[in-house]
Parts: structure tokens; C-alpha cells; sequence
């Protein structure tokens, strides 16, 4: 595949130095991502719905939802490159009108089929817009402003999945599940206007051609993790379809790191996670997205089961961690400028491991809401405080002219810590609530007692044919979720506390103002790799 000759100077990384169209770029690459995150999550709350109007299985609904999760973690990283080498604007353009028309497509889908297919198009734009809306930043925004833009961004990134869970809630509640795609479709092209007039039509220097290998492997590697980590919890680790598609993305994987360090024009460059900066920001974000799901994933059943909220209050109970997060990602920049990258990512943690430890200390049924509070008010300062520096870690760790796939690289990781999160902490919370409750279904009849192992909603549910056992079930149900949910965070603490250690020890450290990272050749504010 033959690229574009290499364009000027000016083309390649124009400064933006008015402030209002930084504020115009500003405010369409982050309406667009918040169109993009919000369709993670989005479909979670339409299940039933889902189910329903396509006369759908179980497995088919979660292959609508996961469609779209696992084309925009394959398509990230080639897309990525594709935007450096053939241009931001364009390229978040045509991913904008791929995903408004995907999502038009998916809004009146009539079968299945039609679902799938629209879902799997509006991952592939989203593969498009996401990567570009951070690089365009990185590449656009003078050194005095760039911190502050990738908070903003990061804000966007980290509370947009969950705010845009409330909203689809209450689409659901007050219309019917195909209105979900009506925000989506209406960000998009709010987003695609401001773009057309603010953006820089920017470019870099295109050298050598296209790495088609690497964009492969990068593919097979990312379905492979991304597929068995969503799929393992239900199938079995041991599963031979889990077993095989775990073993193709780590073949996969060996090729990529193998091509990348022999071919001369290099997909991603692997030396660069030699560097601080790349090293630890992506080990950092891989966590604690790994980890804020999985708090999200016990949460749920906390809210709906245990508590008996609805889905839309269950989704409100969140909001006090997405929107501490949001405000700590916006402060993020001016603490890191005056006490350092690396001191703002490791306090960052240390405040989300308290979170973690209080929500495992004091969590019972009696108490309710008030005693997951606290810990969700810690998470969403301390996730806030390192998510943002570690995300310029990553951006200023590779040369200017890749931003795009630096920018992929974020946001790769976060798509994978997720999926391993949930499947990680999912696991251990169903080990401890399948060992707590066995000993508590003494005198259940098997086939009631059978259900009641498989999970906290299925005890609510079988609990309304168990007659006099009822009140037991529920009683052991909860029991043993609590000491499941005790379990899986007081691991997530352990998890979080080396991961504190290692960020002590290799973050970042800290650049003087417009000093050039030697290792990269970039401009940096606040951070560099070395």
C-alpha cells in the first residue's frame, strides 16, 4: 500500500495560537468522543429490549453489544496511523459520517443481521474518530495549553462512558431502546460542524510505506485478548475456543513485536516502551480502566439486586464518581505542573486504593448506598488525578509524527484494562459468592439451591418460587455477594498498591517548559519518557 508524499512543514503540525479556535477544536474532538464512549456502554441497559423485538438469544445480544467493543480495539492502532499519515481532518470526518450512518442503520434495524452489521461499521468509525480527537490536540495546541486540553479530553474519556449510560437509561425508560442512537447521531453531527470549520487539515511526514504486517497482527492480537477476555467469564477459562483464541493473539502479538523491530518504518515502534513515559502511562491506564470496571461491574448487581434500584437510578448511584473524576482529569494539569507528573499519578493512586479499600471495609446491606459513597467519591478523585498526566506520559513519549498512534496506543489500553478487569475481578466475585453461599442452602431443594449458585439475580429470581426457603435465599444471596465483593476489592487494593510501588519507581519525570524530550524529539510541557 503506497502512501501520500510527504507534505510541508506547515502542514505537517500546525500550531493553533488563536484561543477560540483551540476552544472550537476543543469542543468538537471531545463532543465526538463522547459520542464514541458513550456507545461502549450504551446498549448495556436495552438488553431485555434487545432480546424481545429481534426474538434474540442471550448470546446474540451480547454479540450486538460486544460487536462494536471489539472492531474499535482492532481497528484503533492501523486507523491511528492511517490519521498521522493521510490526514486528522479528513480521517475524522469520514469516521464521523461512517458512525452517524452505522448508527442511523442501527436505530431501524430490522433483524439481527442488519444490527450486527450496523454495530460492526459504527465500531469501524469509531476506530476512526477516537485516536484523531486526542492527536489532533497533542499536534494542534501550543505547550502552555496542551496539559489543559488533554484533561479536558481525559474528563471526557473517563466520566463519558457513564453519563452516557444515564442518558441511554433514561431514553429507555421515557421512549423505547431505538432512541439510544439518537444521541450518538445527534453528537456526531454537532461534532462534524464545528470540526468542518476548526480542525487543522494537518498531516505528517509520511516515510516509507504503510505497515500492512504490523496493522494485521495489531488486529488479530487485539480481537484475541479483547474476545476471550469478554467471553471467559461465561465460557470457562479452559474452554478450547478461549484456550485458541488466546493462543492467536499471543502468536500474534510475538509477530508484531518481532516485525516491529526489524521492519524500518515500524507500525509502533516497541523501543519506546523502554521509556518511562510509555512504560508507565500504559501500565497505569491498563489498571486502573481494568479495575474502574470492575468496580462498576460488582456495583450494578449492588444497586440492582441487592439494593433494588432501577437501572436508571443504578446508573445516578455512579454519577458521583464520573463526575469527581471528571472535575479531577480538568485539575490534573495544574497539580501535576507544580508537584510533578509523576507525584500527581502516584497520589492519583493512593486515593483510588483508599477508595477500593473503603468500599471493601464498609459495604452491607443494611447500609446501603451510604457505604459505597465514600469509596466512590475517593476512585473518582484519584482515577481523575493520574489518568491525565499518564496520558501526556504516553503522547510525548513518541515522536510528533505519530501521534495518531500514540493517541491509539491510550486509547487501546483502555479498551483491553477494561475487558480484563471485568473478567479478572467478575471472576473472583463469583468465586466468593459461589464458596460463601453453599454452606447457607442447607435444606434448599437442589434444583432451587442449584440456581440460586449461579449468581445473585438468578437467587432474586428463583427466590419467588422457593416458598418457605425464600427469605433464606435471599438473606444467603446477599451474604455471599458482600463477601464476594470483599474479595475482588480487596485484591483490586493489592493491584493498585503495586501499581503505586511501580509508578514511584518508573513514572515519569518531570521536563522544564518547552525543553525537548531528547528521546523523541518532542516538545513536552510536563513530562517526559527518559
Amino acid at each position: 500500500m503506497t502512501t501520500p508524499e510527504p507534505v510541508d512543514a506547515a502542514d505537517a503540525a500546525p500550531v493553533i495560537e488563536d484561543p477560540r479556535r483551540r476552544r472550537a477544536i476543543l469542543l468538537a474532538v471531545c463532543i465526538a468522543l463522547m459520542a464514541v464512549v458513550a456507545s461502549v456502554s450504551g446498549l448495556n441497559v436495552a438488553q431485555p429490549q434487545l432480546a424481545v423485538t429481534f426474538d434474540a438469544s442471550q448470546g446474540e445480544v451480547l454479540w450486538i453489544i460486544n460487536t462494536y467493543t471489539l472492531t474499535l480495539a482492532a481497528l484503533l492502532l492501523p486507523l491511528g496511523a492511517v490519521g498521522d499519515r493521510w490526514g486528522r481532518k479528513p480521517v475524522l470526518l469520514l469516521g464521523m459520517a461512517v458512525f452517524g450512518i452505522a448508527n442511523i442503520a442501527a436505530a431501524i434495524a430490522p433483524s439481527v443481521e442488519v444490527m450486527l452489521t450496523a454495530r460492526l461499521l459504527s465500531g469501524a468509525g469509531a476506530a476512526m474518530i477516537m485516536p484523531v480527537t486526542l492527536s489532533v490536540i497533542t499536534a494542534s495546541f501550543p505547550d502552555g495549553e496542551r496539559s489543559k486540553a488533554i484533561g479536558v479530553w481525559t474528563a471526557v474519556a473517563g466520566g463519558g462512558g457513564i453519563l452516557g449510560m444515564y442518558l441511554s437509561a433514561l431514553l429507555v425508560d421515557v421512549a423505547t431502546w431505538r432512541w439510544l442512537f439518537v444521541l450518538p447521531i445527534v453528537l456526531t453531527i454537532a461534532a462534524a460542524v464545528i470540526a468542518a470549520g476548526s480542525v487543522p487539515n494537518s498531516r505528517e511526514h509520511a516515510i516509507g510505506r504503510f505497515d500492512i504486517v504490523g496493522a494485521i497482527t495489531s488486529i488479530i492480537a487485539a480481537v484475541g485478548f479483547t474476545y476471550a477476555l469478554h467471553e471467559a467469564p461465561a465460557l470457562g477459562w479452559k474452554a478450547p475456543l478461549i484456550l485458541g483464541t488466546l493462543g492467536a493473539a499471543i502468536i500474534a502479538t510475538v509477530v508484531f513485536i518481532v516485525w516491529e523491530l526489524r521492519t524500518p518504518v515500524p507500525l509502533l515502534d516497541v523501543r519506546h516502551f523502554s521509556t518511562r513515559g510509555l512504560s508507565s502511562g500504559s501500565t497505569l491506564l491498563l489498571v486502573l480502566f481494568g479495575v474502574q470496571a470492575g468496580v462498576s461491574l460488582v456495583l450494578y448487581p449492588f444497586f440492582q439486586v441487592v439494593l433494588g434500584w432501577s437501572g436508571l437510578l443504578s446508573t445516578l448511584g455512579m454519577m458521583p464518581m464520573a463526575l469527581l473524576m471528571m472535575f479531577a482529569s480538568g485539575l490534573a494539569p495544574r497539580v501535576a505542573a507544580s508537584i510533578g507528573a509523576r507525584v500527581t499519578m502516584a497520589t492519583g493512586l493512593l486515593i483510588a486504593g483508599v477508595g477500593l479499600a473503603l468500599m471493601a471495609a464498609l459495604v452491607s446491606v443494611d447500609g446501603g448506598y451510604l457505604t459505597v459513597l465514600p469509596g466512590l467519591i475517593a476512585m473518582g478523585l484519584g482515577a481523575g488525578l493520574a489518568m491525565t498526566p499518564s496520558t501526556e506520559a504516553i503522547t510525548s513519549s513518541l515522536p510528533r509524527e505519530q501521534q495518531g498512534v500514540a493517541s491509539a496506543l491510550n486509547d487501546l489500553t483502555r479498551e483491553l484494562g477494561a475487558a480484563l478487569g471485568i473478567a479478572l475481578l467478575g471472576g473472583l466475585l463469583t468465586a466468593g459468592y459461589q464458596a460463601a453461599i453453599n454452606p447457607h442452602l442447607d435444606g434448599v431443594p437442589d434444583s432451587i439451591a442449584d440456581t440460586a449458585r449461579g449468581g445473585i439475580a438468578n437467587a432474586a429470581a428463583v427466590s419467588q418460587n422457593a416458598g418457605p426457603h425464600a427469605d433464606q435465599l435471599i438473606t444467603a444471596a446477599q451474604d455471599a455477594f458482600i463477601t464476594g465483593w470483599q474479595q475482588a476489592m480487596w485484591v483490586g487494593v493489592a493491584v493498585m498498591a503495586a501499581l503505586f510501588i511501580y509508578t514511584v519507581l518508573r513514572g515519569p519525570k518531570t521536563t522544564p517548559p518547552g525543553e525537548t524530550n531528547t528521546e523523541t524529539g518532542s516538545t513536552v510541557q510536563t513530562v517526559r519518557s527518559s
